[in-house]
């Protein structure tokens, strides 16, 4: 069985980022509002995917879509935060022992940020 287009794509440009490219998954499924590809990749190399101010991560759903239009399909990427990406050992808090707020995940804070 063939990769599709997009995930070959993805798995390539991902891998090249990385530092743990045997960590990488990808997975793909159709529903009705199109594609929806959902990557998983080493905690410790979350940041490198989706960059300063996420701008690596806008890049990479960018040429994703072009991607999905040269065969004709909205493609739309999740990244998935993984387990222990975050380090909340310290108990999340802040300035003055105060608590931080409940933690988002990296597609919700990329949607508030408008990308």
């Amino acid at each position: 069985m063939t990769q599709e287009p997009d995930v070959t794509f993805l798995e390539y440009v991902v891998k090249a980022l990385v530092d743990h490219p045997s960590d990488v998954k990808v997975s793909r499924v159709i529903d009705e509002m199109g594609v929806l590809i959902t990557l998983d990749v080493n905690p410790g190399d979350m940041g490198k995917i989706i960059g300063r101010t996420g701008n690596t991560a806008k890049a990479i759903r960018t040429l994703l879509r072009v991607v999905g239009m040269k065969n004709n399909a909205r493609v739309n990427l999740k990244i998935n935060e993984p387990a222990g990406g975050r380090d909340t050992s310290a108990g999340g808090s802040l300035e003055g022992g105060k608590k931080s707020a409940p933690s988002k995940t990296v597609d919700e804070v990329i949607d508030e940020l408008g990308i």
